[in-house]
C-alpha cells in the first residue's frame, strides 16, 4: 500500500484569487439580490472558500435605485437609528431613504447577511454600490454577471 499522503490546502489573504464582479440590480428583488451578492462578497461559490479568510470577489452593483421591493415594503419598512441620547430615535421609510441615498438600501441589506465581526467589515468593503448604471471601476476590468444565474 502507497503512503500518499494527502493535504488540504487552506487559502490565505495573499494567494486568493480575487477579481471584480458588475451586477446589475434593475428589476431584481432587494432580499434575492443581496443574498447573491453576499455569496459573492464571501467567495462561497469557488471551490477554494475558507470560512475564516476574505477569498470572495469585488462586487460593483449598478442601478441600486432600480431594485424592487415586494408587498408593501416601499411604503411600510422603516429604517431606525438612534444616536444613544434620549428622545433621538429616528425612523425612515424605504421611500424616504430611496429619495435621498438609493444605494443605502443596497448596501445595508447587503451589510446584514454577512458576519458581525472584522471579517464581515472587510468584506463589505469590497463592496461598490451605484445608483446609475455608471460606475467607476473601469480600471479594474469588471466582468459582468448574471445574478439569476447564482446557485445557492
Amino acid at each position: 500500500m502507497d503512503s500518499i499522503s494527502y493535504k488540504t490546502l487552506s487559502v490565505t489573504k495573499d494567494t486568493a484569487n480575487k477579481e471584480w464582479l458588475v451586477v446589475d440590480a434593475e428589476g431584481q428583488v432587494l432580499g434575492r439580490l443581496a443574498t447573491r451578492v453576499a455569496f459573492l462578497l464571501r467567495g462561497k461559490h469557488k471551490p477554494c472558500y475558507t470560512p475564516h479568510v476574505d477569498c470572495g470577489d469585488n462586487v460593483i452593483v449598478i442601478n441600486a435605485e432600480k431594485v424592487k421591493l415586494t408587498g408593501q415594503k416601499y411604503n411600510l419598512k422603516e429604517y431606525m437609528r438612534h444616536s444613544g441620547y434620549p428622545g433621538s430615535q429616528r425612523t425612515r421609510t424605504v421611500s424616504e431613504v430611496m429619495k435621498m441615498d438609493p444605494t443605502f438600501v443596497v448596501r445595508h441589506a447587503v451589510k446584514g447577511m454577512l458576519p458581525k465581526n472584522r471579517l464581515g467589515a472587510a468584506l463589505l468593503r469590497n463592496l461598490k454600490v451605484y445608483a446609475g448604471s455608471e460606475h467607476k471601476n473601469e480600471a479594474q476590468k469588471p466582468r459582468s454577471i448574471d445574478i439569476n444565474t447564482i446557485i445557492k
